[in-house]
């Protein structure tokens, strides 16, 4: 295994630095691959030059969003500044109807306008959404024909986004746009080195392949987030640790994630305020990690995150970065090892880190060691209101699940947070720091298919056919790609007649009666009297998938003695901590803490009061003493 310091400036080299240093070549290699290049594209806005090409009298959808108050007592809420600005929204003089009917046809002169107003745009992605194109694409098919001359990256609604709502659809398309020559550019040279094949993980937990990823990279942008979960619930059902919080601790923020049962999935997601609307994981991100930025507000009070050091300059203790971050405290506080990071292949310098929190400490009239415990808290805390945000306040009781750590930094948290939140036991798999890349190894490629219908209480005839309409468009695509025959799941967005969102449930016999069961669980109300109306069909494709690698822990000694003893601050009382190397651990070795395991990728942190064991497939367990 190989962990490789990531390489902002161009993401493709750290692939290759890695593929190198496990000694294979990257030509023949066959990668699958989680990404954040279209996230940081969006996140940063460094994405493209991008044309909206709408219906005239919808060029403003994307700016108006709709009447929701993210920020509810903001007394002046700021909503994100649009990716295409007024001036790059071109009107078609055109008019689709919701049922297909076309009411003012597409006229050749007016093509010829809209190409010459987006060539003076000088666009690098072109965005095409036009109105109920989900419902007769004619118009859409016809201006991509005409805009195909100016050779640029070209999304088109009704192929990407077959849904009703045009704000949600319409953002969806710009983000896609934005981001796709990025990532164009990216999975190109990716795809030109790795001669075996390249799969990029989608949101949705599953994978598709290099170019469907580049025409449609809107579906990537949880793609990292996504792998993670999708390791995290195989590490799981192999040590059969039932229902699970996911707590995915990386660099630069923490993604919590509910499993209980079957992966849990949303047709839509929020990045930086901006609607998605493409299936995801249900994954909750806050910005917490090991690179967070400590600051004071205006008001003096210590703040962790969003900012983060990123991998350039990184963490003050790394050699590069002055400014303290979460990293940097674990080191003060003697939590982490200078002389284990991958396996003492990267020196960390305790002094930089001290260094970096003294002005903090100053100003707060604390210790250097106090400033530090108080930063690793409130990290923990907003860890805490993100794992509180998909549980308490959906009605779970975060109380009977495990919680399944991960990410570099996920062990150092995680009893800490288990005992905020009241979590009986915190699983630890083998190789934490690598999870999500196992997840991409392991898992299933998915494809997503679709279609509006928009009937109230439908026969069974009318939805069988749309979902065979479906199908066919899921079976020729996996023949196209050159894939395995797909197993088909169907779904459906429902809703009571005259309501304004709906329910996703699957398809069988008794839909209607998951329908009202699912409403009652949401919403603590149903209505088995009222006509339901059926807004969208759903089929989604997979194929392939494997299971988690196994590898067995040491064997057991007789007597295992720690690599060291170092004093260990837990809150601000420091105390004899002994130190332990993971891979020497066989299974069934159990002890108390407090104590600290190292090993290449992570670190986990065993406090006082909690207890420690090593089960039969390698994992941490940690429960209460």
């Amino acid at each position: 295994m190989a962990k490789i310091r990531s390489t902002p400036e161009d993401p493709s080299r750290a692939v290759g630095e890695g593929l190198r240093a496990l000694g294979v070549a990257p030509r023949s290699a066959r990668l699958h691959y989680g990404t954040t290049v279209a996230t940081n594209a969006l996140l940063e806005r460094r994405g493209a030059r991008v044309v909206l090409v709408t219906t005239a009298g919808f060029e403003d959808v994307i700016e108006i969003g709709r009447q929701v108050r993210p920020s509810l007592y903001a007394l002046e809420p700021r909503r994100p500044s649009p990716l295409v600005p007024r001036s790059r929204r071109i009107g078609v003089a055109e008019r689709v109807l919701a049922d297909g009917r076309v009411e003012r046809p597409l006229r050749r002169r007016t093509l010829a306008r809209v190409v010459a107003a987006a060539r003076r745009c000088r666009p690098e992605a072109i965005a095409v959404s036009l109105l109920h194109s989900y419902a007769a694409s004619r118009h859409e098919r016809v201006l991509a024909r005409a805009l195909a001359g100016l050779g640029v990256h070209l999304t088109l609604s009704h192929r990407l986004v077959r849904e009703h709502r045009e704000y949600e659809r319409t953002a969806t398309v710009v983000v896609n746009a934005y981001v796709g020559p990025p990532m164009t550019r990216h999975l190109g040279t990716l795809a030109r080195a790795a001669a075996g094949g390249l799969q990029v993980m989608q949101s949705s937990g599953g994978l598709v392949g290099a170019r469907t990823a580049a025409t449609e990279p809107v579906r990537t942008i949880l793609s990292g987030p996504a792998a993670g979960v999708v390791g995290a619930a195989a590490a799981a059902r192999l040590a059969r640790v039932g229902r699970i919080v996911t707590l995915d601790m990386g660099g630069t923020s923490t993604d919590v994630s509910l499993v209980d049962g079957p992966l849990a999935y949303r047709t839509e997601a929020t990045i930086d305020g901006l609607p998605v609307r493409v299936p995801a994981l249900d994954i909750h991100t806050v910005g917490a990690g090991g690179g967070s930025l400590a600051r004071l507000d205006a008001g003096g009070a210590l703040r962790v995150g969003p900012e983060s050091a990123g991998a350039v300059p990184g963490p003050a203790c790394y050699g590069q970065g002055t400014e303290p971050t979460v990293t940097d405290a674990h080191v003060v506080l003697g939590t982490l090892i200078e002389t284990e990071f991958l396996g003492g292949a990267l020196r960390v310098d305790r002094d930089r880190a001290v260094h970096a929190i003294a002005p903090l400490a100053r100003r707060l009239r604390r210790s250097i060691v106090d400033t530090a415990a108080g930063i690793v808290r409130v990290a923990t805390a907003t860890m805490e209101r993100a794992v509180r945000v998909i549980t308490v306040e959906r009605g779970i009781d975060p109380r009977d699940f495990t919680l399944v750590a991960f990410g570099g930094a996920g062990g150092a948290h995680a009893a800490e947070l288990a005992g905020e939140l009241g979590l009986p036991r915190v699983y630890v798999p083998r190789h934490p720091g690598l999870l999500s890349a196992f997840g991409a190894l392991t898992a299933e490629t998915i494809r997503d298919f679709t279609s509006t219908l928009r009937a109230v209480d439908p026969s069974v005839p009318v939805l069988a056919g749309g979902f065979r309409r479906l199908e066919r468009m899921a079976l020729a695509t996996f023949r196209k790609e050159g894939l395995a025959r797909p197993r088909l799941e169907r779904g459906l967005d429902v809703r009571y007649a005259g309501q304004g969102y709906e329910v996703q449930v699957g398809y069988g016999t008794s839909w209607r009666a998951a329908f009202h069961a699912r409403h009652a669980a949401l919403f603590a109300h149903a209505d088995p009297r009222r006509p339901v109306e059926v807004v969208a069909l759903r089929v989604r494709a997979r194929s392939g998938g494997r299971p988690l690698p196994g590898e067995p822990p040491p064997r057991r000694r007789h007597r295992l003695a720690p690599i060291a003893v170092r004093r260990v601050a837990f809150g601000t009382r420091a105390r004899p901590t002994p130190v332990y190397r993971r891979m020497e651990l066989p299974a069934g070795w159990a002890a108390r803490g407090p104590l600290v395991i190292c090993e290449y990728s992570a670190t986990t942190v065993v406090p006082p009061r909690w207890c420690v064991r090593v089960d039969r497939f390698g994992g941490l367990v940690l429960e209460r003493a």
